[in-house]
């Protein structure tokens, strides 16, 4: 190849390498920034160091972590922080670009989100959903006293798993709707007289001998159809 082809084609790979310098967003950006940064639109290097790319160092410039959630980068107080809780307090330590990418992709690529990951938040925190998430309000959650986590998990919050075995086996002879057994929704207390049509009475006198009172919580000592009923010492004399 001529030495002239060879020099054309290094003076096109300088020019391409300082159009990348000086006109950085027209070059290689992915897309329009989000409308809190349209300021930024041209000036790449707000963000991003050159050959680097962006940084949470360079976020936190401008979002003060103790503020976010609470206060606008102007300082003006957030009318209603509940919208968007303030967690990013409650962080393992700041990770900006694990969530965010401000950058909006082409109406035609339909790129996923970036999905919040939970390990980024401190252990002790993690537990405490209702810090961020509004429970539903439909019968099954309504006056739930359990915690998410009991049939949630974040990585993949549906569908949902509750082991109900934990509390009674819905073997073969229990195989029905959760209303049989939880009369009107209600998911926190449960009657076995919706299918067993015993006299309390005579629960009450069979139980007697073997020292148990409370009648009301079967499943504390009859765990499934299949099994004798276990009675442990501390359900005689006060049946709790």
């Amino acid at each position: 190849m001529k030495r002239s082809v060879w020099i054309a084609i290094w003076l096109l790979l300088a020019a391409v390498i300082a159009l990348c310098f000086v006109r950085p967003h027209q070059m290689v950006s992915p897309g329009n920034l989000i409308t809190a940064h349209s300021h930024l639109q041209q000036n790449c290097f707000a963000c991003h160091a050159p050959l680097r790319g962006a940084s949470t160092e360079r976020c936190i410039t401008c979002h003060e972590v103790s503020k976010i959630g609470l206060r606008t980068t102007k300082g003006a107080a957030i009318a209603n922080p509940t919208k968007r809780p303030a967690f990013h307090q409650a962080l393992i330590e700041p990770d900006c670009i694990a969530c965010h990418s401000d950058h909006q992709p082409p109406r035609m690529a339909n790129s996923p989100q970036k999905r919040f990951d939970h390990t980024l938040l401190k252990p002790e925190i993690r537990t405490q959903c209702e810090t961020c998430h509004t429970a539903p309000r439909d019968d099954l959650h309504h006056g739930q006293a359990s915690r998410c986590a009991t049939c949630h998990q974040p990585p993949q919050w549906k569908p949902a798993h509750f082991l109900h075995d934990r509390y009674f086996q819905l073997d073969r002879h229990h195989n029905t709707r959760c209303t049989t057994c939880h009369l009107n929704a209600n998911y926190e207390r449960y009657t076995c007289y919706g299918c067993h049509e015993h006299q309390p009475a005579q629960i009450i006198a069979k139980h007697r001998k073997h020292g148990i009172t409370n009648i009301e919580n079967c499943a504390r000592c009859h765990r499934s159809a299949e099994e004798e009923p276990d009675t442990p010492d501390d359900d005689k004399s006060d049946g709790d």
